[in-house]
């Protein structure tokens, strides 16, 4: 047994090293696989839970063998539990929060429609101005032109009604 702990414990290291030297590429890889997972209940299969309790495992399963009386079974017992003990404290202390943090700045043009902006260069009943919208995780200017014919003001809150060839069609937002 003592040779299956120095195995979990080494691969577990070792795995967390490559994680370190080439994290972005085998955690997209890992990530990828983990996430085609159809099952809810498993959201918890992370590759980072799954090896941190295999390599603390490893690692209680050699002290408790060398420092304590225990005979086989109990260490294994005792090694298994502090495996998943560690595993569920590194899922809903460090993953699980982790995920639900994660913004993007990206966004679609079309996800503009609907949304209050303010008008930062004025728009002319006829031509273009700028308003600046709030977009995902910040806030985005953009060209913008009036939609039913009304001139608006550097300053006024607005609706963005329409987007077409790029450009935000805009009404007065009236509280």
């Amino acid at each position: 047994m003592y040779a299956i702990y120095w195995g979990c414990l080494i691969g577990g290291s070792l795995f967390a090293l490559t994680t370190i030297i080439f994290g972005d590429v085998l955690g997209d890889i890992l990530d990828g696989v983990m996430d085609s997972l159809p099952f809810e209940q498993l959201a918890f299969m992370q590759p980072m839970v799954i090896v941190g309790g295999v390599a603390v495992f490893g690692g209680a399963g050699i002290l408790l063998d060398r420092y304590t009386s225990l005979d086989i079974l109990p260490v294994f017992l005792a090694a298994s539990m502090a495996g998943v003990l560690s595993s569920a404290v590194t899922y809903f202390a460090y993953v699980k929060p982790m995920k639900n943090t994660e913004n993007s700045t990206g966004f679609s043009i079309q996800d503009l429609v609907g949304k209050i902006g303010e008008v930062i260069v004025p728009v002319p009943a006829q031509g273009f101005g700028e308003v600046v919208v709030r977009a995902g995780a910040g806030n985005t200017n953009q060209i913008a032109a009036s939609l039913d014919g009304e001139e608006l003001a550097a300053g006024a809150r607005v609706v963005v009604g329409d987007v077409r060839e790029g450009v935000l069609y805009v009404f007065r937002y009236d509280e």
